[in-house]
């Protein structure tokens, strides 16, 4: 993986912190999938790497777990505090987490290792924090999400306009001797013009590249240019992610 920047990921994500429900439906979707992949029992103790504004660790608080959420943007963490959202909060990077290992029953991260800078030293360090008998439950994107953007980008230049995310094939191997499933699935969702579509990844902090950004503005006749470059089906303009989910148990 690309070393990330971490700093310019929090201020993304900062920055989107207080309009973030307002576009996460790709979040809710990825979530609903790997809920559905969890053993139907109870956590007491969890952890939410990533935990956004909150949502899920509001979550698995009203199931009647202790939550600790943990994010890189300290003012997602200040959201997740306005709705009581966990039992404890911490601003740290999941590849250095600073708590003890072992400390938890289920460690939840939906959507945010691809912000990480080595898959592999982000599993482990999740892993860790699992107590014997844990289960780690993640979210991902895999190589080939947002075609739509990058085709419609085409038009105009060659810049890199999305990420890159990692190959199905590289997750599975970082899954290589963990007692652990996945799914891939494919997610489209749909707006009603190009700057819709684009809002809405601005909408949930997703706009730091990891090899660094255009500083070019979006003019209106680049917005014109993208809307018609823009794959659109029956007046309706697709994002589509391939999401991966993955499930580690802990013996």
């Amino acid at each position: 993986m690309a070393t990330v920047n971490k700093q310019a990921v929090a201020a993304a994500f900062g920055r989107a912190a207080a309009h973030y429900h307002q576009h996460d439906e790709l979040q809710r979707l990825s979530a609903r999938q790997l809920l559905s992949q969890l053993p139907d029992r109870a956590f007491e103790r969890v952890l939410d790497a990533g935990c956004g504004p909150g949502s899920y660790s509001r979550y698995w608080r009203d199931k009647g777990s202790h939550v600790t959420a943990l994010d890189l943007s300290a003012e997602m963490l200040e959201q997740a505090q306005r709705q009581q959202a966990a039992d404890h909060y911490l601003q740290a990077d999941i590849e250095a987490i600073p708590l003890p290992a072992g400390g938890f029953d289920l460690v939840w991260s939906n959507l945010a290792i691809q912000w990480c800078s080595d898959l592999r030293v982000a599993l482990d360090g999740l892993y860790r924090q699992l107590s014997p008998g844990g289960t780690l439950a993640f979210t991902t994107l895999t190589a080939g999400s947002l075609p739509e953007l990058n085709q419609a980008w085409c038009a105009i230049d060659q810049r890199l306009h999305a990420n890159r995310f990692l190959p199905e094939a590289t997750l599975q191997q970082a899954l290589a001797g963990y007692n652990s499933r996945s799914v891939s699935t494919s997610v489209t969702l749909t707006f009603p013009d190009a700057l819709s579509a684009m809002r809405s990844l601005k909408g949930i902090g997703a706009t730091h590249l990891h090899e660094g950004r255009s500083q070019q503005p979006l003019t209106r006749g680049r917005l014109q240019q993208l809307q018609l470059a823009w794959p659109s089906q029956a007046g309706a303009y697709p994002l589509t992610y391939h999401l991966f989910t993955g499930v580690i148990s802990r013996d």
